[in-house]
């Protein structure tokens, strides 16, 4: 008999007539990848179960999550069915990343493993080391890894599924990403926001995502929320979110197959027709935001597994979350459940005697870049075009003499990336929460709007369904989205205040240690580089006082692999231009950018500043005041802190100018590990033939200052090197008075220097303490009139 089944669309009821052999033929393939995924977990030998299973077919150590896997691979084989159907461009993204067996199964049907990994052939061999590898020395991790075909999105950390999706799609007008959503993943806070992502996508120029919430009932040991409410106030749930619900359930086989099988359809008709109606310009297009579909599919935990293990119930309970049978090396009764279970997939049914998937079987995988292990959106870097990029030189700030004009940096550079957002109008993405005319950048609103696909009313600044800015208050969404854009072959700039781009510490970890392993995966094409511009930062947030004043990113960036991370800190508008420009050409790094947004002083032109940058550091022999060996070096990175080493430099050469004074400025910070550490490392000979051997070095650095030290730790002259920097120490006070409150401003530098080049002794004694006085002066100013002392606020370097 033909089984047949309804479902409610938008264009009315939908019946599906669905081939009873066809469904047997998606049972055996999902039964395939089942028994592909159990043994991955389980067995290092034995693979086709030839003989009775012995002690030494089995891991010795067990690791895995089983729980999550056969609902994504129920998932994978229906979605199969309907790319062949459809001709669909499909990607799989998989919010339980730890369901890896389940994906690296699905990729080894389509043959796809096998490609990128020739070793691990179509036959019992094959099988038998693919099964071996898995969370096993020298093999491959237990989640959706960098080294799984077909992924873009790692497991460990959940929340982040469905805004890897909507990035992907961003742009991508002929792409559908199916993207299934943990029911314990959907607890997480960015989860619950990215749900709003269907509020930025364009029907006309983006492509569909197809969220699938996954109900299996059961997080590691509890309960998961969404399982437990009443399924009408679920659907209320989704629907407020903006999605049309459509719900699969069931725990028998047959009938969950017929349902899926109908509903999918439904939810890609649905999807067709969105679409369609947006792109057609017949009048059914009419702007208004549409109700997407999305799928809810409730089965049970750990599907088809073992019900009962020494007498407790795992099928549909917490206790199939990893390995329901934890000791099949040592337990005879586990052995033999282990072995009833995996004969209960009828591998025989599945493999020929060679091992290789049974032809009925391979011509339900897709073909070619069709198939979802091989999507190319799922290695972006073979899909990324250059940037047409305008020069940067034409933005450059004019100065006759150093340290003598106003600018502001980031708004200069608005200019910039508002003429890429022209020269890129379908690969090039801002993203920030709600701050990038904050932030300077507004120049890019004459060139675009902010994406937007719900209400607008009158008064509502630069909204378009087509904006190329998204701005939305989750820093965890603005990451998630560009990710994804860039994980699919995109390129992009996040722009950020630097207190709160912590919000993203742990995405930007995931993100880091993607880039670090897939440049050592030969298949794997490198991406463009993540690139954050952090403004607003913490030496002029002094109008918001202590909670927005940390720069404490820098420190959590390089803790990452040096082959992956760069840091910059341009002091001027034309540094800043420069390195902007190498960032956004570069590929696989992750480059943060910190720059000030307020007017600040220009030190460099432009042909001097991509000297500067092009080193990385430098000597500036303007500010100092000998070509010879110096008594004492100022350094500096970042802007504020340029500015104060510079002032000092300046009062230096008035009141001491005997006083032989070597001024470094630093912009890549990576330049000062050694070239052993890292590859902008500078050498030993270098680094002290510009920081010397055996002289002072008073550093003024924008974060915190113990990263100086760990940075030249090893250096030779380390013992030298007194770093001033951000003390946490904070207020709502004014700019001069917090580089005060943390011993970073020119007065103290001064006393500094004093305090540490031995031939200054009591002869400078006078000048010390009007270095004290001034700082007091200068506090009590601020006391009084609640601004800087102009002398300070209107200082310009004049060279005497």
């Amino acid at each position: 008999m033909i089984a047949t089944a309804e479902v409610s669309t938008r264009t009315g009821r939908a019946k599906a007539t669905l081939d009873p052999a066809e469904l047997d033929l998606i049972d055996r393939y999902w039964r395939a990848a089942n028994y592909l995924s159990v043994g991955q977990i389980y067995l290092m030998d034995n693979p086709l179960l030839a003989e009775p299973l012995l002690p030494e077919h089995v891991k010795p150590r067990l690791l895995g999550h089983w729980g999550t896997t056969p609902g994504l691979n129920l998932l994978y084989a229906h979605m199969n069915r309907a790319i062949r159907n459809r001709d669909l461009n499909a990607l799989y993204i998989t919010g339980p990343g730890h369901g890896g067996p389940g994906l690296v199964a699905n990729a080894y049907l389509e043959g796809t493993y096998t490609e990128v990994y020739p070793a691990i052939g179509q036959d019992a061999e094959g099988i038998r080391r693919l099964f071996r590898q898995f969370s096993f020395p020298g093999g491959i991790p237990s989640h959706v890894a960098p080294e799984t075909p077909g992924s873009i999105h790692e497991g460990g950390e959940l929340g982040y599924s469905i805004v890897h999706a909507y990035g992907a799609a961003f742009d991508n007008p002929d792409l559908v990403v199916l993207c299934v959503v943990g029911d314990g993943e959907a607890e997480t806070g960015p989860l619950a926001a990215s749900w709003h992502s269907n509020k930025f996508l364009n029907p006309a120029t983006d492509g569909a995502v197809l969220p699938v919430l996954h109900l299996n009932g059961y997080k590691i040991a509890n309960p998961t929320v969404l399982a437990r409410i009443p399924e009408s106030e679920l659907a209320d749930l989704l629907r407020g979110y903006g999605y049309e619900p459509l719900f699969v359930t069931g725990s028998d086989p047959a009938l969950v197959h017929e349902q899926l099988a109908t509903t999918l359809d439904a939810a890609l008709d649905d999807i067709a027709d969105i679409q369609r109606r947006a792109r057609s310009g017949d009048g059914a297009g009419d702007g208004s935001r549409p109700r997407w579909p999305m799928l809810v599919l409730r089965t049970p935990k750990g599907w088809t597994g073992p019900a009962t293990v020494d007498g407790l119930p795992v099928e549909g309970t917490f206790r199939s979350h990893q390995v329901p049978l934890a000791e099949t090396r040592t337990n005879a009764q586990h052995r033999s459940q282990l072995e009833e279970w995996l004969r209960s997939y009828r591998p025989e049914e599945l493999f020929d005697e060679g091992g290789a998937l049974r032809p009925e079987l391979q011509a339900l995988a897709p073909q070619g870049g069709r198939r979802m292990s091989a999507n190319l959106h799922a290695n972006g870097g073979l899909l990324l075009r250059d940037l047409v990029m305008p020069d940067f030189r034409d933005y450059a700030v004019t100065l006759e003499r150093p340290g003598t004009q106003m600018s502001e940096a980031t708004r200069v550079m608005g200019e910039f990336v508002r003429d890429i957002i022209t020269a890129n109008p379908d690969n090039f993405r801002v993203m920030g929460p709600d701050e990038t005319a904050s932030n300077r950048l507004g120049a890019v609103f004459e060139v675009t709007s902010r994406t937007w696909n719900a209400e607008t009313v009158a008064g509502d600044d630069h909204l378009a369904p087509d904006g190329r800015v998204m701005e939305v208050l989750s820093e965890h969404l603005c990451e998630g989205w560009l990710e994804g854009y860039l994980l699919t072959g995109r390129h992009g700039l996040f722009n950020c205040y630097e207190a709160f781009i912590h919000l993203v510490d742990s995405m930007f970890n995931q993100h880091a240690k993607w880039l670090k392993t897939t440049r050592h995966i030969p298949w794997r094409a490198p991406i463009a580089s993540l690139n954050y511009l952090l403004t607003s930062h913490v030496w002029r947030q002094d109008h918001n006082g202590l909670s927005h004043q940390d720069p404490g990113f820098i420190d959590h960036v390089v803790n990452k692999k040096s082959e992956v991370v760069r840091v910059y800190l341009p002091p001027d508008t034309n540094t800043l231009l420069s390195v902007a420009d190498h960032c956004l050409r570069s590929r696989h790094y992750v480059n943060v950018i910190v720059a000030g947004k307020q007017p600040a002083l220009a030190y460099l032109t432009m042909d001097e500043a991509i000297a500067h940058c092009t080193r990385g550091l430098g000597i500036w022999p303007w500010a100092g005041n000998t070509d010879a060996e110096p008594d004492v070096v100022l350094a500096c990175a970042g802007d504020v802190p340029t500015l104060e080493v510079v002032a000092a430099a300046d009062l230096l050469r008035r009141h001491l100018p005997d006083l032989k004074v070597r001024v470094i400025n630093v912009v890549d910070l990576m330049r000062l590990e050694p070239d052993t550490e890292h590859p902008h490392g500078l050498s030993d000979r270098d680094f002290d033939a510009l920081f010397t051997r055996d002289k002072p070095v008073v550093f003024a650095y924008h974060g915190y200052p113990s990263l100086i030290h760990r940075l030249t730790y090893r250096r030779n002259n380390h013992h030298n090197i007194h770093v001033r920097g951000y003390r946490e120490e904070g207020t709502t006070t004014t700019p001069f008075d917090m580089v005060m409150m943390n011993d970073l401003d020119r007065f103290r530098l001064v006393m500094d220097v004093i305090d540490r080049v031995p031939s200054l002794g009591s002869r400078a004694a006078n000048l010390r303490q009007d270095m004290s006085d001034r700082r007091l002066a200068a506090r009590a100013y601020t006391r009084e009139h609640g601004e800087d002392d102009p002398s300070i606020a209107d200082w310009r370097w004049t060279g005497v």
